[in-house]
């Protein structure tokens, strides 16, 4: 076990079975964690960049099986924001010293191409990096989108595994989610993508296989979260992910992928109270506050638990930088792109 970590924080290169190795042995899992510690500040620095995500509709058509925010969901109250209020909560983010915002939402039909265009352009005009979430959209909306501004673009492949992914995601197609990743590096994004760690049938080899999916496309953010059941979904009754799985997968990324940005997400935390902290202290380096104001908070109800939903933005910012200092790590005044490496060197996307 330990040749096999020591091999990773050196070469940044595993092989499945090494990978698999590590994800079955917890007798290490406070070395795998220091390792992927030491390799985060080794590239990155004692740096951890915060993100604003605007939470602007839950309306979505997708059907996914394990989120709250599925088209089949009758008991959540669907909301959409103007692009007035948009614009105020990205406005009032500057304003609290946030350079990168995110703006994320189901995959809502009404804003279209056009519309999506015209607030990207508005946003930045604030002077920040932006990261768009939207799901899956058409070459030339991701073409229209960068040419607007956008940097960034998260796409969660959720699982490598095809027969999982179209199990959970019915009507999805695997060949497509692949082909929009595809797409994003072609049209020079800085890409983002995760998965969802303890989903119903998922196994520790099928991990690995993610990994190695997320170092064979040079992916620049990974997020990585357990699966939490939400009572509104059919998978209310199954078993959720656990943390320390979770954890375990995000570090062996770290190790493999030194330079890329991992956040240590709001999932972790409604596992374990100290779910991020640990999280930035096993490899991850961003973290993303919630800058979506009142009711709407609640309302973006992706899974139970959700952590901070009764905070004003303004609180969150001074609570996570309280937090961050506390271990020793400090918020970055920068905006956040990738470490070290050609951030457009996605020679391998499928």
């Amino acid at each position: 076990m330990y040749t096999i970590l020591e091999k990773a924080k050196l070469t940044h290169e595993l092989d499945k079975k090494e990978i698999l190795d590590l994800l079955k042995n917890d007798d290490i899992n406070e070395d795998l964690f220091k390792a992927a510690n030491a390799v985060r500040e080794k590239y990155l620095g004692n740096n951890v960049h915060l993100r604003g995500l605007i939470e602007f509709t839950n309306i979505c058509k997708r059907n996914c099986m394990y989120c709250g925010l599925r088209r089949d969901n009758k008991n959540i109250k669907r909301y959409r924001l103007t692009k007035e209020e948009i614009l105020e909560f990205a406005k009032k983010a500057v304003s609290y010293g946030y350079k990168t915002l995110v703006l994320q939402g189901g995959e809502d039909d009404f804003f279209t191409k056009e519309r999506m265009v015209e607030i990207v352009k508005e946003i930045k005009e604030l002077d920040v990096a932006l990261t768009l979430s939207l799901g899956e959209k058409t070459y030339e909306e991701y073409k229209a989108f960068k040419e607007a501004g956008a940097d960034r673009y998260l796409l969660r492949i959720e699982t490598t595994d095809k027969k999982l992914y179209e199990d959970m995601d019915p009507l999805m197609s695997h060949e497509e989610r692949l082909n929009c990743l595809k797409n994003l590096g072609n049209l020079g994004y800085e890409v983002g993508s995760g998965v969802l760690v303890g989903l119903p049938n998922q196994t520790l080899e099928s991990l690995a296989n993610d990994i190695l999916f997320f170092k064979k496309i040079n992916a620049d953010m990974i997020g990585i979260g357990p699966f939490i059941p939400n009572d509104d979904t059919p998978l209310k009754d199954c078993e959720g992910g656990q943390f320390t799985l979770a954890l375990k997968v995000m570090a062996i990324t770290r190790l493999l992928l030194p330079d890329i940005n991992i956040p240590a997400t709001t999932a972790m935390e409604s596992l374990n109270k100290n779910g991020r902290l640990i999280a930035l202290q096993s490899g991850a380096n961003v973290v993303m506050p919630n800058v979506t104001e009142g009711e709407y908070r609640k309302l973006y109800a992706l899974y139970p638990g959700k952590i901070c939903t009764g905070d004003t933005p303004a609180h969150c910012r001074g609570c996570i930088t309280g937090k961050i200092t506390s271990i020793g790590l400090k918020v970055s005044d920068g905006y956040g792109f990738r470490g070290n490496s050609n951030n457009n060197s996605h020679t391998n996307l499928i």
